[in-house]
C-alpha cells in the first residue's frame, strides 16, 4: 500500500492568513470590524479576479511558445536539413511528456499547492523555450551555398559556369564530403530540439487543469463561467499570436546576430532564405517567465468570493435543520451514492492505478462516448496536420513567403476557429439543445466542413519546369530534362549546389546559374535591397539576363480564396466542439465525468496530436521530386510535385473529415434508436420513469445511474 498523498481530514489546521481573510470577510458582513481589520484586508494575490488575469496571460504565452514551432517548421527544415517526416515527429514530441502525465493530474486534484506547481511548470516551459534556441548558437553560421570558398561571396564564383580545367579547384569543398564533427554537430542540434519539445510538453501539464480547478474552487458559482469564458477567449488567441510572431521573425535573416562582412544578397522570396526562427522562441520564453512570476505568491487556498460565503452559510443551515428533523429517506440514496465520488481523492497512488483501468474500460464500452471521441480524434488529426504543415503547403503551392503564409493562417484560420467555437457554445445555450439536437448540430457542422474541402482539390498550380529535374506532363509543355544536356557540356556543375535562377520567358528554372550556362554575375543596387542577375547564359534564349531565385507561381492569386475556404471549414469544424463535449458530459456516469474528460484528452493526444504530424509529413515527403543530400544522408526536399502534393495533403484532410461525419451520423442513429425504445417503454409501462442514456438533462439521478 503506497503512502497517502494529500491532507488527512482529521489533521488540525491552524488559522493561517487565508482563514483569517475568510473570517474577516464574514465578520465584516455583520457590520463590525475587528481591532486588527487592517491586517485582515486581503492582498491582490488573494483575489480570484487577479488570478484569472494572470492565468489568462500565462496560457496565452504558453500556447504561443508551444505553437511557434509550427509557424517556422519549413524554416527549421531548411536550416538543419530535415525531412517533413522528421519535422512532424519533432512537432509531435510536444505531446509525449504531456500525454504521459495528463491523466495523473486529475488524480492529484487539490492535493498540491496548485499555484506553485503551475509556476514551476511555466518556468520549465520557459527553460524549454530557451533550450530550443541553443542549436542556433552552437551551430556554424548558415551558408546558403556551402560549396563557396571562404574568401568570396557565398553565391558568386562557385555557382557560375566554369571550364572543366578549373573545376578540380572546387571539388574539395563539395557538399557530399563532410567531417565527423559536422555530422555530430547536426545530431546534437536535432537532439536538443527533441529534448526541448519533450520538456515543453511536461511543463505544460499542470498549467491548464490546475488553473481551471483553482478558479472553479474559489470563484463565486455565478462568476465561474464568466471567468472561464474570459480565460478561454484570451487563451485561444495564443496560436494566432504564434503565427503572427512567426510571420514577423521570419522576415529577419537567421544570422542577424552574426551577419557576414559583405552582407547577403538574398531576399525573403529566395528558396534558400532562412528566417530568424530562434528569435521567436527567445521572445516567447521571456514572456512565459514573466507570466509565471506571480504564481509563487498566490496562496494554496483563498477565500471564496463574498456572495458565495453567505450563500453557503444559508445552505448549510437549511441542510442541518433537515438532518435534525428527519432521518434520511430512501429517495436520498442516489445523492449518497454520488457522494462516494468524493472519496476518490483519498485514494493512494497504488489504489488509483488499480481503479483506473476499470474506469477506462467501463467508459470505452459506452458507444456514445467512444463515437464522440473518435469523431474528435478525426477533427484533431485534421487540425494538427493543418496547423503544422499548412504554412509550408502555401509556400510550395502558391510561391508565397513563409512570413506571408504565417500571417494568413494567424489572421484568417485561427480567428475563424475561435468564432466557430463561440457560435457552437451560443447555439447550445440559447436553443437549450438536448443530446439529439446536439448530434444534429455536429452532423451539420461536419457536413459543411467536408463540402468546403472539395474545391481545394482544384485550387493550385502545377510545378513549373525544372531543367534536368522535373518535366510537367501535358501536351503544351516543352522538353524538360534534355534542355540542359548540350548547353552545359563545357561547364563543371557541382551536382549538389542549390542556387536557383529562373528564365521568365520560357518559365524554366535551373538549379544553379551553372546549369543555365551563365558565366557572369551582375548586382543591381536598389533603395532597400539588391537584385542579382546572371548573364551570358548559354541555355537561355538571348543569353539572359536571368534573375536569381525560383520562378513565381502562375496562380498565386488563388492563395486568398484557398485560405477563405480553409477558414470556413475550420469554423464549421469548430462549431462541433461544444455540442460534442456536452454529449460526453451527459453520456457517462456522474462519478466518472472527471476521469472521462481526462481519458478523452489522453486519447486525443495519443491518437491525433502525436501521430497526425508524422502522417502528414510522411505524405508530403512522398511527393518530393528532388532531395538535397548532406553527409551521405537525405536532407531537405528542394522541389515537390505540386499536383501530387495538393492531392495528398488535401486528401488527408478529406479523409479525416469524412471519418468525423460518419461518427456523428452513427451517434445520431443510436440516439434516435434509444428515443424509439424509450417511447415504446413509456407506452407499455406508463408507471415507470426509466430514462435512456440521454433523454432529458433535467433527469440527473437517472442519467448518473445509467
Amino acid at each position: 500500500m503506497g503512502p497517502r498523498i494529500g491532507p488527512v481530514v482529521t489533521e488540525p489546521q491552524m488559522p493561517d492568513k487565508d482563514t483569517k481573510a475568510v473570517m474577516g470577510t464574514e465578520d465584516a458582513a455583520g457590520g463590525k470590524a475587528g481591532p486588527h481589520s487592517r491586517d485582515l484586508r486581503p492582498s491582490v494575490f488573494h483575489s480570484i479576479k487577479f488570478f484569472v488575469l494572470c492565468h489568462s496571460l500565462l496560457q496565452l504565452a504558453q500556447l504561443m511558445i508551444s505553437g511557434y514551432l509550427k509557424s517556422s517548421i519549413s524554416t527549421v527544415e531548411k536550416r538543419f536539413g530535415l525531412s517533413s517526416q522528421t519535422s512532424g515527429l519533432l512537432a509531435a514530441f510536444n505531446e509525449v511528456g504531456n500525454t504521459a502525465l495528463i491523466v495523473f493530474v486529475s488524480y492529484f486534484g487539490s492535493r498540491v499547492h496548485r499555484p506553485r506547481l503551475i509556476g514551476c511548470g511555466a518556468i520549465l516551459v520557459a527553460l524549454a523555450g530557451l533550450l530550443m534556441t541553443l542549436p542556433h548558437f552552437i551551430s556554424e553560421p548558415y551558408h546558403y551555398d556551402h560549396t563557396s570558398p571562404g574568401d568570396m561571396p557565398q553565391d558568386f564564383e562557385a555557382s557560375l559556369c566554369l571550364t572543366t580545367a578549373s573545376a578540380p579547384a572546387l571539388t574539395p569543398s563539395n557538399g557530399s564530403s563532410c567531417s565527423s564533427s559536422t555530422e555530430a554537430q547536426h545530431l546534437t542540434a536535432v537532439g536538443i530540439m527533441f529534448l526541448a519539445q519533450t520538456l515543453l510538453g511536461v511543463g505544460g501539464v499542470p498549467i491548464q487543469p490546475f488553473g481551471i480547478s483553482y478558479i472553479d474552487d474559489f470563484a463565486h458559482d455565478n462568476n465561474s463561467p464568466l471567468y472561464l469564458g474570459f480565460l478561454f477567449a484570451v487563451t485561444m488567441m495564443g496560436p494566432g499570436m504564434a503565427y503572427g510572431l512567426g510571420g514577423l521573425m521570419l522576415r529577419l535573416y537567421v544570422d542577424i546576430d552574426r551577419m557576414p562582412e559583405g552582407g547577403i544578397n538574398l531576399t525573403s522570396k529566395d528558396p534558400r532564405w532562412v528566417g530568424a526562427w530562434w528569435l521567436g522562441f527567445l521572445i516567447s520564453a521571456v514572456a512565459v517567465a514573466l507570466a509565471a512570476t506571480p504564481y509563487f505568491f498566490f496562496p494554496r487556498e483563498m477565500a471564496k468570493e463574498k456572495d458565495e460565503l453567505h450563500f453557503r452559510r444559508r445552505v448549510l443551515a437549511i441542510v442541518s435543520k433537515g438532518e435534525d428533523s428527519a432521518e434520511q429517506s430512501p429517495e436520498e440514496s442516489p445523492k449518497k451514492q454520488d457522494g462516494l465520488a468524493q472519496i476518490a481523492p483519498d485514494l493512494t497512488m497504488v489504489q488509483f492505478i488499480k481503479v483506473f483501468p476499470r474506469v477506462l474500460l467501463r467508459t470505452l464500452r459506452h458507444p456514445i462516448f467512444l463515437l464522440v471521441v473518435l469523431s474528435q480524434v478525426c477533427v484533431s488529426s485534421m487540425v494538427a496536420g493543418m496547423a503544422t504543415f499548412l504554412p509550408k503547403f502555401l509556400e510550395r503551392q502558391f510561391s508565397v513567403t513563409a512570413s506571408y503564409a504565417n500571417m494568413l493562417l494567424g489572421c484568417l484560420s485561427i480567428p475563424s476557429a475561435i468564432l466557430g467555437i463561440v457560435v457552437g457554445g451560443v447555439l447550445v445555450k440559447r436553443l437549450h439543445l438536448g443530446p439529439m439536437r446536439c448530434s444534429v448540430l455536429c452532423l451539420l457542422g461536419a457536413l459543411f466542413c467536408l463540402l468546403f474541402t472539395l474545391p481545394l482539390f482544384f485550387m493550385g498550380c502545377p510545378t513549373h519546369q525544372i531543367a534536368g529535374v522535373f518535366h510537367p506532363p501535358g501536351p503544351g509543355s516543352q522538353p524538360g530534362p534534355e534542355i540542359s544536356a548540350g548547353c552545359t557540356e563545357p561547364c563543371a556543375c557541382p551536382p549538389d549546389v542549390f542556387n536557383p535562377v529562373c528564365d521568365p520567358s520560357a518559365r524554366v528554372e535551373y538549379l544553379t546559374p551553372c546549369h543555365a550556362g551563365c558565366t557572369h554575375r551582375v548586382v543591381q543596387e536598389a533603395l532597400d535591397r539588391s537584385q542579382v542577375f546572371y548573364t551570358n547564359c548559354s541555355c537561355v534564349v538571348g543569353g539572359g539576363p536571368v534573375p536569381a531565385g525560383s520562378c513565381d507561381s502562375a496562380c498565386s492569386h488563388l492563395v486568398l480564396p484557398f485560405m477563405l475556404l480553409v477558414s470556413l471549414g475550420a469554423a464549421m469544424a469548430s462549431v462541433t466542439h461544444t455540442p460534442s463535449f456536452m454529449l460526453i458530459l451527459r453520456g457517462v456516469k456522474k462519478e466518472d465525468k472527471t476521469l472521462a474528460v481526462g481519458i478523452q484528452f489522453m486519447l486525443l493526444r495519443v491518437l491525433a496530436w502525436m501521430p497526425s504530424p508524422v502522417i502528414h509529413g510522411s505524405a508530403i515527403d512522398t511527393t518530393c521530386v528532388h532531395w538535397a543530400w548532406s553527409c551521405g544522408r537525405r536532407a531537405v526536399c528542394r522541389y515537390y510535385d505540386n499536383d501530387l502534393l495538393r492531392t495528398r495533403f488535401v486528401g488527408l484532410q478529406f479523409f479525416f473529415k469524412t471519418g468525423s461525419l460518419a461518427c456523428f451520423a452513427l451517434i445520431m442513429a443510436i440516439l434516435r434508436q434509444q428515443g424509439k425504445e424509450e417511447g415504446t417503454k413509456a407506452v407499455t409501462r406508463p408507471g415507470l420513469q426509466q430514462q435512456p442514456l440521454m433523454s432529458r438533462p433535467e433527469k440527473k439521478p437517472e442519467e448518473s445511474r445509467v
